[in-house]
């Protein structure tokens, strides 16, 4: 009897990340059956547990690595990728970044932690209806399609998060880190972008700060 994944093989769906149900379509036969092929595969590490119901392939048999940005969006459909994760991809903070952090919609965080692939958060913020995804790109990271915010909608989607109020320049460019010559690119068709996203007076008030630090008013 071929292994499960030789049948994925097979397939050539080896890129995928696959459900029970999509596996179970795949191989055909009873649960048990199925449920035999999958549980042979985790042991000897071939097929990996995403977290309940998902799995994945290992790196091995793929055609290229599974990336941990296109994963987020898989194990939380909706998502984005942003906060520290997004800003150290595009350069704006010095520090290494070893879990992936997005925004979600809805309104209760979730975290997974895989010994394989890595640990990932999932943040609710209170954005209003329609913003969801302002300023959030869609790019090809190693053949996959990942969404990730801009950097000024991951700084202010921190901000957002971690409830901070304006504490002047210093914080951003001493605190955070971030060069200022990065600041200076944020525009003023960003800062009105982005006071539509955010339900917190808060927000709006701290961009209305930085706006007039940058000269954007």
């Amino acid at each position: 009897m071929k292994s499960l994944t030789e049948k994925i093989m097979e397939s050539d769906q080896v890129n995928r990340v696959f459900s029970d149900a999509q596996l179970s379509r795949m191989l055909g036969g009873s649960d048990a059956r199925r449920y035999g092929l999958v549980n042979r595969a985790l042991k000897v590490g071939e097929l990996h547990r995403v977290k309940r119901g998902l799995y994945a392939l290992d790196n091995r048999y793929r055609d290229y690595p599974l990336h941990p940005f296109a994963l987020a969006q898989v194990m939380v459909p909706g998502s984005y990728v942003s906060l520290e994760t997004a800003l150290a991809y595009h350069g704006w903070i010095p520090e290494a970044v070893f879990t992936t952090a997005s925004i979600l919609p809805g309104r209760k965080s979730k975290n997974y932690d895989h010994e394989k692939l890595g640990s990932f958060s999932f943040q609710p913020l209170a954005i209003h209806k329609g913003y969801f995804l302002e300023l959030v790109l869609r790019e090809q990271v190693n053949q996959q399609a990942i969404l990730i915010a801009k950097p000024v909608r991951a700084l202010m989607d921190l901000i957002c998060l971690r409830k901070k109020e304006w504490q002047g320049m210093d914080w951003l460019t001493e605190g955070m880190r971030i060069d200022y010559e990065y600041l200076k690119m944020i525009n003023g068709a960003d800062i009105r972008s982005l006071k539509l996203v955010y339900k917190q007076n808060r927000i709006r008030k701290f961009l209305d700060e930085l706006s007039r630090e940058l000269g954007n008013d």
